[in-house]
């Protein structure tokens, strides 16, 4: 039975503010180990495994304005947090993390305020995959083998992710000013 698109209590929303909620574990145990952790690994890979899951309880039971919301929320604060957390302890460089974090700020306060105007701003295919590549980045950079022995693992798969970051950036950038392309209205 599909839900009301007005709906807060659904399962993918419990399963995207889980996410949010345990986020702080997860980079608890990031900020305690500078060689490279499975726990950490494992946490991680969970919760971005249940990235795929809330997205999929949204398509099969109805995306909501809330999840529409929630989702990309719960994806950056686990991304930036675990960057960050990582730039703290001396393994990611501050610039590409910065970068990937403006794009982020300045994409997230777009889709609020066009929002506000009863318009939904969907994540284009180029930003999915420069998730993935941010995902990618961190979990080579929390397990153990890539965070040693293969740092160009991380390395790589990070400056690939500020790269998506920049063009998927422009994209949005040059879109918002021609409304017909990727902005659609939002039926109340």
């Amino acid at each position: 039975m599909p839900v009301d698109p007005n709906a807060l209590a659904t399962w993918a929303n419990a399963v995207t503010v889980s996410r949010i909620l345990v986020s702080p574990l997860l980079f608890t145990v990031v900020s305690l180990d500078n060689t490279g952790s499975w726990l950490a690994a494992w946490l991680w890979f969970a919760l971005c495994v249940s990235d795929v899951l809330d997205g999929y309880l949204a398509r099969r039971h109805g995306a909501t304005k809330s999840g529409a919301f929630l989702d990309p929320l719960a994806d950056k604060v686990l991304v930036l947090g675990a960057m960050f957390t990582l730039v703290n302890r001396g393994m990611f460089s501050i610039w590409p993390v910065v970068i990937i974090a403006i794009r982020e700020v300045i994409v997230s306060v777009y889709r609020v305020v066009v929002g506000a105007k009863g318009v939904s701003v969907p994540a284009s295919r180029i930003a999915k995959v420069k998730t993935l590549s941010q995902q990618v980045s961190v979990g080579f950079a929390l397990a153990p083998f890539s965070a040693r022995d293969m740092t160009y693992a991380w390395k790589i798969t990070l400056w690939l992710a500020v790269a998506l970051t920049i063009i998927s950036g422009t994209q949005y950038a040059v879109r918002a000013f021609k409304p017909g392309m990727i902005l659609r209205r939002v039926t109340k």
